[in-house]
């Protein structure tokens, strides 16, 4: 079943729509915050101020994901996705009066983390909810789909804040409003979620004990259970940690290039402009992901496509990235996002596919959780030695090197049943 069909399905239209609106509201926030963070002529960043922004993106869900996700097994996800997207909008006006009342570190970063914590909540009970609106025999498919166009959606989201920054300004003032345009989203996804029935999204079984308290508790044990049951999900945790290590190192690079050392010349832009070229050819690289996937792994079956895009990654890494030159790291953008894009589909596809909904939220949850820290500890440790340019070949060395790991590792783990 192709999206042509899907898409006659009025309730996997209301979960896409859901989704466009949340991961757009993703974008500009996200946007917003790092223009307003990195690129505000009223503030000064250095490599540890920006490790310090995704740790307060990245690790509040981090803490509190194992035990979201027992409630994403427990609880009504429909009322999960209304209630959640409207606590974030709170979230987002009050990062955005901070920012325009020119807070910066501990306060707005702790307003970010739990706008982030939220996000992550939501984008887990999306995830969850998919099997209840698409056949199984259609899951590889409805899920690229969904999660590219998702993550399209959140790079035009970014693409709004940038556009909306030049209407507004760059300074506090300006700042503030470019994020605050971000509640739009979450009031919308809102109301889209708000008219599905009660309990259509799952959970269908509730294997929780009775005491909330003790239900919330044991929800990273019961995750790592569930993954550990299941061989390709085992293995792909494995490729996604190299990944998330790996993209963290080289993100930090290109921020730090594109604001320090690059300048911009003819079409190529430095600066947040560059900031937001790189976002769009990650965009491409999305969505050509989210197009071959399923007729890869049709064509060569999940193993053969997850250590291939691996290798792409690497090679990416290691060929474009090293030069540090704008045009080429443009081109590793489009290429490691691409690649990334495709092994996240696969790994989506492996839990949904192969956990029981009475543990799937939990899986995700312990899914975001486990690749939100190790990407935090990979910028942190690379801001401390990083210098301030970015040029740190070293450090793309190592990013190489950890996807030919995690390539090795996927091999070994794939053995435990046969994935090919």
């Amino acid at each position: 079943m192709g999206p042509r069909t899907l898409l006659r399905d009025p309730e996997f239209r209301r979960l896409l729509f859901t989704r466009f609106a949340s991961q757009w509201a993703d974008g500009v926030y996200r946007a917003g915050l790092a223009g307003a963070v990195l690129f505000n002529p009223e503030r000064a960043t250095d490599p540890l101020a920006i490790a310090g922004g995704f740790a307060a993106l990245l690790l509040p869900y981090s803490f509190i994901g194992p035990f979201a996700g027992a409630l994403l097994d427990r609880w009504d996800r429909r009322r999960v996705l209304v209630f959640a997207n409207l606590f974030r909008g709170v979230a987002i006006l009050a990062s955005a009066t901070s920012v325009g009342l020119g807070a910066s570190g501990l306060p707005l970063f702790t307003l970010a983390l739990a706008a982030e914590g939220i996000a992550r909540f939501i984008g887990s009970g999306l995830s969850a909810s998919l099997p209840h609106v698409a056949p199984t025999s259609s899951l590889v498919t409805a899920n690229a789909f969904v999660t590219t166009i998702g993550s399209l959606m959140a790079v035009i989201g970014g693409g709004c804040a940038i556009g909306l920054r030049t209407v507004f300004g760059s300074d506090n003032a300006g700042s503030a409003y470019s994020t605050a345009f971000a509640v739009i989203g979450t009031v919308v996804a809102a109301f889209i979620a708000s008219r599905f029935a009660p309990g259509h999204l799952g959970p269908s079984i509730v294997d929780e004990p009775a005491s909330a308290v003790v239900a919330v508790a044991r929800g990273l044990a019961d995750g790592a259970r569930a993954a550990w049951r299941a061989p390709s999900v085992t293995a792909g945790f494995i490729a996604l940690f190299a990944h998330r290590v790996s993209y963290g190192i080289s993100l930090l690079v290109t921020l730090l290039l594109m604001r320090n050392a690059f300048v911009s010349h003819g079409l190529l832009r430095a600066g947040l402009p560059g900031i937001g070229q790189v976002a769009f050819l990650a965009g491409a690289g999305i969505l050509l992901a989210g197009l071959v996937t399923a007729r890869l792994i049709a064509a060569f079956g999940r193993l053969r496509v997850v250590i291939s895009s691996l290798l792409l990654a690497a090679a990416a890494q290691a060929g474009l990235g090293l030069p540090m030159q704008l045009s080429t790291v443009l081109v590793a953008s489009f290429l490691i996002t691409g690649a990334g894009q495709v092994l996240k589909l696969c790994v989506d596809s492996s839990v949904q596919l192969d956990v029981g909904d009475e543990s799937r939220g939990r899986v995700f949850a312990l899914y975001d959780t486990l690749f939100n820290i190790m990407q935090v500890v990979a910028v942190s440790i690379a801001a401390a030695v990083i210098p301030v340019d970015g040029r740190s070949p070293v450090l793309l060395l190592v990013a190489t090197a950890m996807y030919l790991i995690g390539a090795f590792g996927y091999f070994v783990a794939s053995r435990r049943n046969n994935l090919g």
